[in-house]
């Protein structure tokens, strides 16, 4: 667990048009080489491997990743599931987030505004594995008054580019 000044350093430090450039090259490729970055920015390696260990520790760089092809790994149904609790108080909804993390078919929660409380990107084989999923796991969570479940027909744009 890191503590409140960790916490504070990681939220405080600034970014400028260098580190950018690094983040751009970064999102792109984060196989390049500190030399091939370095050469993309006209900065030596070493000040570059620096800022990139720097934006590390920072938290700005949360990990890195390889991006998959959710078909060819059998992923090829997406869902977003709407979720509406029945109590709105912080005990309910922390029941709610503490088991749906645990649930390998949703790959990304978020809390939102507007008639739901809660919307679920769920990837899952089958049309059978995602109704298998719903009624099996996740309807069962105490707690949850509505659901509504959008079917990703195709997706148009999707990017884990930030800048």
């Amino acid at each position: 667990m890191t503590s409140k000044t960790e916490q504070a350093k990681k939220s405080s430090y600034a970014i400028d048009e260098k580190d950018r450039e690094i983040l751009k090259l970064l999102e792109q490729n984060a196989k390049w080489t500190v030399r091939q970055i370095s050469s993309q920015i006209n900065l030596s390696p070493t000040p570059t491997h620096e800022r990139i260990k720097r934006l590390e520790r920072s938290g700005v760089i949360k990990q890195y990743v390889a991006v998959l092809d959710k078909k060819k790994v059998d992923k090829g149904i997406m869902v977003l599931c709407m979720i509406t609790l029945s109590k709105h108080n912080k005990k309910a909804g922390s029941e709610f987030i503490n088991t749906v993390l645990q649930f390998k078919e949703v790959v990304e929660c978020y809390n939102i505004s507007g008639d739901f409380d809660f919307m679920l990107k769920i990837l899952a084989e089958s049309m059978d594995s995602y109704h298998n999923f719903f009624v099996n796991q996740l309807t069962e969570i105490e707690g949850i008054a509505q659901t509504k479940s959008i079917f990703v027909m195709d997706i148009i744009k999707e990017t884990h580019e930030v800048l």
